[in-house]
């Protein structure tokens, strides 16, 4: 049986706590089975291909080995022993296409928490979009190589996308009946009046310079890929405002702001006061995509709604609740952005 996969190696200025939290917050898919191939030799490269990003207009297999183990019963059939075997996934970069729509939806199935919405709509958006946006999937050889990457031979499930990342302009597909069904959502749970209208003005008047950030995952998903995705990410987008066939399509990708929709855990009551011999305390909010405490750090406005879809928490959950989490941030503050990403993974 495969066993769980490895969480990521533990960041500075995150308590033990809080990752903790962390992990027994999100879900997680599973690996596929190991594969028993004995003609099969690793690469030695493997480990320096990992650090490599994918190269410019066009998207490679970019390796991250995730060694997990799993126990199995020996040959001898008693049972009375284990062995611990190594499953190994490579994790590769390509453009989204329509057959990853089902692992697409998955991912995005409690974006708008449990209202009801236009999502088979919205994931056809970001799958259309194949010049910004990638899709992280299992390694398939018959899929490696540049450009698309895409093989119609592919089975087409969807079962090996572990995450995504894209940004749709939300003027130039302000007309779309998902894009709309998001922005009367997000303007019926912003409560503050001041963050409201600013809210209003970015879903409206300025919306052609307004780029909807959209980056969902698994939490078992190899975190040093992270950076990569973002990094692909606003690449991408800066490529496309000279290699687009038009000119109105170049002005899309010209954004001046990012609006980021994401998931946060809150403390449900105040802290209570830390005694004399312990080593740790409650967190305040924590961010199951560490990234987006950068974000938030690093944005105009924010503001936090209730999800009424919120799961069951489990024991060391109980004193937390799931709530909405809106951004704002200016495309100037990107490089900053990524800087602190970086940063954050090398600690």
């Amino acid at each position: 049986m495969v066993g769980d996969r490895k969480r990521p190696a533990a960041f500075a200025g995150f308590s033990p706590f809080a990752r903790s939290l962390l992990f027994s917050a999100s879900s997680s898919k599973p690996l596929p089975a190991p594969v028993d191939d004995d003609d099969e030799i690793p690469s030695e490269n493997a480990a320096s291909h990992s650090k490599m990003p994918p190269p410019k207009r066009g998207k490679r297999a970019v390796p991250s080995s995730d060694e997990d183990s799993y126990s199995s019963e020996s040959d001898d059939g008693e049972g009375s022993s284990e062995e611990l075997d190594t499953v190994q996934a490579d994790f590769a970069f390509y453009d989204p296409k329509p057959s990853d729509f089902h692992g697409v939806k998955l991912l995005l199935n409690t974006y708008l928490d449990s209202k009801p919405w236009d999502l088979t709509g919205f994931v056809d958006l970001i799958l259309e979009q194949t010049t910004v946006g990638t899709v992280v999937k299992i390694a398939d050889d018959n899929e490696e190589g540049e450009g698309n990457g895409a093989d119609k031979s592919s089975s087409g499930d969807g079962d090996d996308l572990f995450g995504l990342i894209s940004v749709l302009n939300l003027g130039r597909y302000g007309e779309q009946r998902c894009i709309k069904d998001l922005k009367d959502y997000l303007l019926a749970v912003c409560a503050d009046k001041d963050t409201k209208k600013k809210l209003k003005q970015l879903l409206e008047e300025k919306a052609p310079d307004v780029g909807l950030l959209v980056c969902r995952r698994f939490v078992n998903f190899p975190y040093e890929l992270v950076p990569k995705m973002y990094e692909s990410l606003f690449d991408e987008v800066s490529w496309a405002t000279e290699d687009e066939p038009t000119q109105e399509l170049r002005d899309s990708f010209i954004f001046k702001q990012y609006l980021l929709v994401v998931r946060v855990l809150e403390r449900k009551t105040p802290a209570k006061q830390k005694a004399k011999n312990s080593i740790e305390e409650d967190e305040p909010i924590i961010y199951p995509k560490l990234e987006d405490e950068i974000f938030r750090e690093l944005s105009s406005w924010s503001f936090t709604f209730p999800i009424r879809s919120e799961q069951s928490a489990q024991q060391e959950m109980k004193n937390y609740k799931e709530m909405g989490l809106v951004m704002a941030v200016k495309a100037e503050s990107i490089p900053k952005f990524r800087k602190k990403l970086e940063a954050l993974l090398s600690e």
